[in-house]
């Protein structure tokens, strides 16, 4: 039943923007810290940011600190990620998850299909 699903993915040329969305669905979302995850192609998966269930607190992995804001909005069980200044090695699909810390939750297995960010010229 739990079901999140990414949007707003895309090709941008480097220095512009993109606004991702995951729709969240299954779960007390307004209880859970949720989190952007980034896989690109022949690495892993990494940590992008986060931000708290409770009290918006926002964490950003030093690559992206500046140039990401993550949001979200409870009432409509979203959680966003308006991307700025994009570099080429932003490129990677881009997933959401609810999160302990810069970790997926150990018990979570029902990732989205993801979103592609392409920056490139």
């Amino acid at each position: 039943q739990v079901q999140l699903v990414e949007s707003g993915g895309g090709l941008v040329q480097p220095g512009g923007s993109l606004r991702l969305s995951c729709a969240a669905s299954g779960f007390g979302f307004s209880t859970y810290s949720m989190g952007w995850f980034r896989q690109a192609p022949g690495k892993e998966r990494e940590f992008v940011c986060a931000i708290s269930w409770s009290r918006g607190i926002t964490d950003y992995a030093d690559s992206v600190m500046g140039r990401f804001t993550i949001s979200r909005d409870n009432a409509k069980n979203t959680v966003s990620l308006q991307m700025n200044s994009l570099k080429p090695a932003d490129t990677a699909v881009y997933y959401c998850a609810p999160v302990n810390g810069r970790n997926p939750l150990p018990s979570f297995g029902s990732w989205g299909p993801g979103t592609q960010v392409t920056v490139s010229s």
